[in-house]
């Protein structure tokens, strides 16, 4: 679960780590209110989870009443790439001597947490790593040992923080970056994060270091330790099918197209997308089942589906791997004697017991799909189901966003 700056900054707090002070706001009369409370000049920021905010005109810098009363009232039902704007976060400017980045997150090849920080931020990190990659530093993190301040010190000294300061003003810098780090890392693992971000990390003319922004993406899978966690999710802009997919405990991300996506494993049903557009159809969703499908995960799954009006088809992708073939067309069949379909359904039904499965959905679903022992085959068919395929010219159309 992604969360919105103002919840990033919130969830920083817990954890000690010093934000600028601010509030959030819903309307131009609170964004007057939070303004007025907290002290001139303030920042507006539209709150949406997606990168270009500011190009966008979504963070304004405002001196005084008027400006807050204008931009509050530019920015709330703005739309930036798809996202309309519902609240903002206000909080007191910062005069600013540096910008920073640091982050933590997992690398799973290595098996190990891996901290980034780099003197350059502000801008987007990927464009850092490309056109200076030396410019960022890395330290992978045993999750046993943890990080201590003395490693904390390092990455600072070793990004080059402070190079230039003067000594004084370099060991406080340092100390509080060092501390920052930790607490940061603290976040990270205590807070159960995928991902704890901060870009910028600044360092004020005063001579203090805090969080000017957050990026915070929470491990779904650790929801039952944090009950609160409930109530950030249910601020979340999602439409109707990603929330119904989430009550029913789906991996559901939906897509513009009109060819519904069912697949077991994450894996599997991302290659699933990208099959179907190769052959010109168009995905209407990502939608992972997980390692099994039984008649309650599929029918789950198909209700999910169902409720897209512009699915026009539905491919069914499963690997049966521990799950046996025949327990998947099971499943399968029983699912479909519970939910009354929109549109014709395209089933490609392979692995263990590959063979038995498919003989049983011939035998009791007969009629009410198509199968195919392909995948290729299967997204050919249900791409046209769905419609006339396009022309393709190479390449990939669906597009991603990494802020």
């Amino acid at each position: 679960m992604d969360l919105y700056e103002y919840q990033g900054k919130q969830y920083f707090a817990r954890y000690g780590i010093p934000t600028s002070p601010g509030a959030e706001a819903d309307s131009v009369e609170e964004a007057l209110e939070v303004a007025a409370r907290i002290g001139y000049p303030v920042v507006l920021k539209a709150q949406v989870k997606v990168g270009g905010r500011g190009k966008a005109g979504g963070i304004k810098l405002a001196a005084g009443a008027e400006e807050v009363r204008e931009h509050a009232a530019a920015i709330l039902g703005m739309d930036i790439k798809g996202h309309t704007v519902h609240r903002l976060w206000i909080e007191r400017s910062s005069e600013i001597s540096r910008e920073w980045y640091a982050s933590f997150t997992l690398d799973r090849s290595a098996k190990k947490h891996l901290c980034m920080l780099s003197a350059k931020g502000g801008v987007d990190i990927e464009e850092v790593a490309a056109s200076d990659p030396d410019a960022i530093v890395r330290r992978h993190i045993d999750p046993v040992e943890g990080l201590s301040a003395a490693q904390a010190a390092d990455l600072v000294a070793r990004a080059g923080l402070v190079e230039g300061l003067d000594e004084a003003e370099a060991s406080s810098v340092s100390t509080q970056a060092a501390e920052l780090l930790v607490k940061l890392y603290t976040c990270y693992v205590e807070g159960d994060c995928d991902l704890a971000e901060i870009n910028p990390l600044i360092l004020t003319t005063d001579g203090r270091v805090h969080a000017l922004d957050a990026k915070v993406t929470l491990d779904d899978n650790a929801s039952f330790r944090h009950a609160d966690w409930a109530d950030m999710a249910a601020t979340d802009d999602m439409d109707e099918r990603e929330r119904l997919a989430r009550e029913k405990g789906l991996q559901y991300v939906g897509l513009d197209g009109f060819v519904g996506i069912i697949a077991n494993g994450a894996g599997l049903a991302m290659s699933t997308c990208d099959v179907v557009e190769q052959v010109g159809g168009e995905p209407a969703n990502f939608l992972d089942i997980g390692g099994g499908a039984n008649a309650d995960q599929m029918a789950n799954a198909l209700e999910v589906i169902n409720s897209d009006p512009k699915v026009r088809s539905i491919f069914i992708n499963i690997f049966g791997g521990i799950t046996r073939g025949e327990e998947v067309a099971n499943g399968i069949v029983q699912a479909l004697d519970r939910v009354e379909l929109k549109a014709p359904i395209v089933i490609r039904l392979d692995g263990t017991n590959a063979e038995e499965g498919r003989s049983i959905l011939a035998q009791e679903a007969a009629g009410r799909i198509l199968s195919s022992p392909t995948m290729i085959e299967a997204a050919r068919k249900a791409a046209e189901l769905a419609g006339e395929p396009r022309v393709r010219t190479g390449g990939t159309s669906r597009e991603g966003s990494v802020r």
